[in-house]
């Protein structure tokens, strides 16, 4: 699994069904002996965790790699690293990377490759859990509105999060900074004011200031950003009722949202990082039963 856009409905569907069955209790163990390595070039916490996690809940051999102790920093490729994990009889990897669409140098890999997050561009397992969480408060996505605040150019749970709700029938509404805005994002949704919006949806998504990812001429302060974008709590009192928040985290609080918000009756931030598990166990045994991988 690359992208939301190689998902058809009814498989996302199918992938949020199994996450909800493992939320509620299901238990799935893989027979024999399957070899799993995590991949990340990039700093991670909740989605390398989650997938660690994930993967021994169903039984997978997780075989660890260090990216700052291996052959990478020696000048060894991407396709290289990957194609020497396959040939020690690792059966699945899961790979993060700052590149936009690494996955493109890997057609000659054999096994299979679930995208941990690329670049700016995408991070569908992070997608999966956010569906869940927006489903198991709802009900449902049909006519639902959901606002994503903040850095959307540099974001690719932004990216990959509005194509899965335009497809599952959501409406999505953008705001932020319009130099942090790519216009190839209204495909998707609708650029409005930051007030109205907050005002309207039913789901707030803040996002994470991407600061690794920006020019310095992109820069805000934090108290500049807060002011003029970030969830306050004068904000968060125009929310409809029953409106949630969200956020992919890692927080800057105090920026993106009040720090008395992060755990507000509102807030679904830490269940968003609990449903991670059962979302990314979802994707994992989906992934091997298409490669034939039983499980009991």
């Amino acid at each position: 699994m690359f992208t939301i856009t190689e998902l058809s409905t009814e498989r996302i569907n199918s992938i949020l069904t199994e996450a909800l069955a493992f939320a509620n209790g299901k238990t799935a163990k893989i027979e024999g002996e399957i070899f799993c390595s995590n991949l990340f070039f990039e700093d991670s916490t909740r989605t390398k965790t989650s997938f660690d996690i994930a993967e021994r809940k169903l039984g997978l051999q997780v075989v660890p790699f260090d990216a700052s102790h291996s052959s990478v920093n020696k000048g060894e490729s991407l396709y290289d690293t990957v194609k020497t994990i396959e040939s020690l009889g690792v059966n699945l990897v899961v790979i993060r990377d700052k590149k936009d669409r690494y996955f493109e140098e890997l057609n000659n890999i054999n096994i299979p490759v679930i995208n941990g997050g690329d670049g700016t561009g995408n991070h569908p397992s992070q997608c999966m859990l956010d569906m869940m969480t927006i489903f198991q408060e709802f009900g449902k996505f049909e006519g639902l509105k959901i606002g994503i605040v903040g850095d959307v150019k540099h974001s690719r749970v932004a990216n990959s999060n509005a194509q899965a709700l335009r497809k599952l029938g959501a409406k999505v509404y953008f705001s932020g900074p319009e130099d942090w805005f790519d216009e190839g994002a209204l495909i998707n949704g609708t650029y409005l004011p930051v007030d109205q919006l907050i005002s309207e949806v039913d789901v707030l998504m803040l996002l994470r200031i991407q600061h690794e990812r920006h020019d310095a001429k992109m820069s805000y302060s934090a108290s500049e950003y807060h002011r003029k974008y970030g969830l306050t709590k004068e904000r968060e009192k125009a929310m409809k009722d029953g409106a949630i928040i969200m956020h992919p985290a890692p927080i800057n609080r105090g920026v993106e949202i009040d720090t008395d918000l992060v755990e507000c009756e509102r807030s679904r931030i830490f269940k968003q990082m609990q449903n991670g598990v059962f979302a990314r166990m979802a994707i994992l045994k989906e992934t091997l039963e298409k490669e034939g991988y039983t499980f009991k």
